[in-house]
């Protein structure tokens, strides 16, 4: 059942499809794809976001990002702000240390575009404020860990970091 529900998880988010979202994205074009065109000298930074979810409860945390969180990183995608969004699970589970559960890789682009702060946007897009709050609350109630990880490009040849 769990592989069942995460392949059409896989398959939601590769449509740009998330149950409950406001907006049905089409992805017609490269650059709605996430990518630059071809030539373009576009700058983006990394950060994944890393999350571990208590045991027994990642199928609920799935379902409350993909109803509530996904559809605003998509709306900002649709907007300009995100070249990509890609999600992940671990093949395996791990020994406990440094585990996570769940990870979301967002290439942000270098903007100068004024954007609507998120809490504006999820009001737009989820007019139920109520329900989307408590649902929000549960999605980290259920969290042992969250971080983020920006990351740096390194021009390892010389040993310093690439101007993003």
């Amino acid at each position: 059942m769990r592989r069942r529900w995460l392949g059409l998880l896989v398959l939601g988010v590769a449509v740009g499809v998330a149950p409950g979202a406001v907006t049905r994205v089409t992805l017609a074009s490269s650059a709605a794809q996430g990518r630059p065109a071809a030539g373009s000298a576009e700058s983006t930074h990394t950060t994944w976001y890393f999350y571990k979810v208590r045991w027994g409860h990642q199928d609920e945390f799935l379902n409350l990002f993909q109803k509530n969180h996904y559809p605003v990183l998509k709306a900002y995608q649709e907007l300009g702000r995100y070249a990509s969004i890609r999600t992940y699970v671990p093949t395996y589970h791990g020994d406990g240390r440094s585990d996570w559960t769940f990870a979301v890789e967002l290439v942000e682009r270098s903007t100068t575009q004024t954007l609507p702060p998120e809490p504006e946007m999820a009001r737009k897009l989820f007019p139920d404020q109520a329900t989307f709050r408590r649902e929000e609350r549960r999605r980290f109630e259920i969290l042992d860990a969250h971080w983020d990880v920006p990351l740096n490009a390194i021009d390892f040849e010389k040993r310093e970091m690439v101007p993003q």
